[in-house]
Formats: C-alpha cells, sequence, structure tokens
C-alpha cells in the first residue's frame, strides 16, 4: 500500500471536464432544499441555486431528476430552500448522499413543518416556494419557484462550496477561512 497525494479514483487533471474544472472555481453557496411531510419527506443538498428579485421573487436550482427531492416537489408542488451553516456540514454530506444515515437523513436534525415543507428547527433563514416549472439543463432539472414566505435571520457565517471541499466564509473579516 502506498500513499498519494491525490485521489486514487479521480482521472488525471488533462482528462477532466474543463467546463466542471471551472465550475469548481466559482464558489457556491451550500442550501438544504427539502419538501413533503410526515413519512413522505425529502432532501437534497444544492448548490447550484439563486435567488432572484421580481414580483414574486424566485428560487432558481438545479437538481436531479432521479432524487427523491424531486418526486416530492412534483408531488406537492412546494418546496423549502435554506441556507446551511458550516456547523451543518454533516447534514449537507447526508443530504447530499455521501454520508451515511442510519434511520434516514431526518432523524439527524429537529424539523418543524411549514406549509412548504420541513425547516430545519434551527434555521433562522429560508424560503417557502411555489413549483412553476422545471426543464432538463445538462445532467439535471432546471427547477423555477415562486418564493412565496422569506425568514431572514442573523447568521453570522455561511457554509460555501469551492473546488470540492466546503469552506467556511468569515464575513466579519471579509475573507475566506483558509483551507482545511
Amino acid at each position: 500500500m502506498s500513499i498519494h497525494s491525490q485521489h486514487p479514483f479521480f482521472p488525471a487533471e488533462e482528462h477532466r471536464s474543463a467546463l466542471r474544472r471551472l465550475r469548481g472555481r466559482l464558489v457556491a453557496p451550500v442550501t438544504l432544499w427539502t419538501a413533503g411531510k410526515d413519512h413522505a419527506r425529502a432532501g437534497l443538498t444544492v448548490t447550484s441555486a439563486l435567488l432572484a428579485d421580481g414580483e414574486p421573487g424566485r428560487l432558481l436550482g438545479i437538481v436531479d431528476a432521479e432524487a427523491e427531492l424531486w418526486a416530492a416537489i412534483e408531488r406537492t408542488g412546494r418546496l423549502v430552500m435554506a441556507p446551511l451553516s458550516p456547523s451543518d456540514q454533516h447534514l449537507a454530506d447526508v443530504f447530499g448522499g455521501v454520508a451515511p444515515a442510519p434511520g434516514g437523513p431526518f432523524r439527524l436534525a429537529d424539523w418543524r413543518e411549514t406549509a412548504w415543507g420541513p425547516v430545519l428547527r434551527d434555521a433562522t433563514s429560508w424560503c417557502g416556494c411555489r413549483l412553476l416549472s422545471a426543464r432538463e439543463v445538462g445532467y439535471g432539472l432546471l427547477v423555477d419557484a415562486a418564493v412565496e414566505r422569506i425568514e431572514v435571520g442573523n447568521e453570522p457565517v455561511p457554509l460555501a462550496y469551492h473546488r470540492g471541499r466546503y469552506r467556511s466564509l468569515d464575513l466579519g473579516r471579509g475573507q475566506a477561512a483558509p483551507p482545511e
């Protein structure tokens, strides 16, 4: 066995998609999208999300068409989006499908039910949305939803995704935290 500085299953840099490499250099918000209620709840970590001003405001995001979240959004026509904080990294991994969740991901935190879906009990910022449309874009679905309710709290530090890693943005000093 040998120890390498690079991941053994990643293709060499010159064989990776240039588009994906460029996208990895953009700082993306780490958000949790949820829908449904009771035992029919579903959630997904989404980093391709954008809020657009207007009447009504809009939430746009790219989700996997095969994800349970999309089935729940289609079924209910509603969803919740909440930005995550650095303390939510494990939750982001679980809802992103890269960490185990014995008993299901909704057992890892406390939730409150809303008309749009479940919201993390300690989330102070979130929005409840009504599905307007979805269309295929690349390998995912571009979801377009009307924002019907907004709660804005005072989270000191958001969680971001950059070059394949979570980053904690220290907004108090205006600089990104050093890589881990």
